[in-house]
């Protein structure tokens, strides 16, 4: 899937991004399969479509394009975004907020027992459930429903579904029945990532179908409660 990805081309990508470079952004993504960094990306897509970045149009209708086919969680809210920015259509009736889906992921998915957390509605930051907190900021946490979001922990198994994914996507015969045997039982995600620690390329593809997808979720979990990431 992430095949033409390097980790420094995806290195270039994300600083563009925190820059808020438009140009350098869609230099990064040109002559590359953007089906692979349409979620981590496409914030930035919008931004530079909004902007009139020279380009930005054609490659947010290329991401478009791309989101449409692939329908996966988030994909939708991202797709509404790019056509607000880039056909001017009307906007997604959401609160932006500054938050990084990557760490909102973290909080999201995982360990049921020690996941979850806090999201702070006035800075974006995220707050894992197992950070010690003084016990006033504790009760003031739970009593300011206008400053502090509740983020549940579903669990590991959206993250088991991506590596089942993972290994549909693959055309090595072997390297997908050792992953099938590998996630059979306890310790799968061990079992499978030690598979994977053998070939670089495939746990490069594997990282970049993950991060897709639990960028997603974060993304479709936020919409839900009425809010998107803030644009670049």
């Amino acid at each position: 899937m992430a095949q033409g990805w390097s980790e420094d081309d995806v290195r270039a990508v994300r600083t563009a991004i925190h820059s808020a470079d438009g140009s350098s952004l869609l230099a990064a993504l040109r002559s590359r399969p953007v089906r692979a960094v349409l979620q981590l990306a496409g914030d930035g897509v919008a931004a530079a479509a909004a902007r009139r970045v020279p380009g930005a149009d054609a490659v947010a209708a290329e991401f478009l394009e791309h989101l449409t086919a692939r329908g996966w969680d988030g994909d939708a809210e991202l797709a509404d975004r790019l056509r607000g920015s880039a056909e001017g259509g009307p906007a997604p009736l959401l609160r932006p907020l500054p938050v990084d889906l990557e760490e909102l992921a973290t909080l999201l998915e995982g360990d049921l027992m020690y996941g979850g957390g806090h999201l702070d509605l006035t800075t974006g930051d995220c707050y894992p459930q197992a950070i010690q907190w003084l016990e006033g900021e504790a009760d003031a946490r739970e009593d300011d429903p206008d400053r502090w979001l509740y983020v549940p922990c579903h669990g590991s198994r959206p993250g088991y579904r991506d590596m089942e994914l993972f290994i549909d996507t693959l055309d090595d015969d072997d390297l997908a029945g050792r992953l099938r045997i590998a996630i059979t039982g306890r310790g799968a995600f061990r079992r499978f990532k030690d598979v994977l620690a053998s070939g670089d390329q495939a746990w490069r593809d594997y990282h970049r179908l993950s991060d897709e997808r639990q960028r997603g979720r974060a993304r479709a979990w936020l919409a839900d409660q009425g809010y998107c990431p803030r644009l670049p």
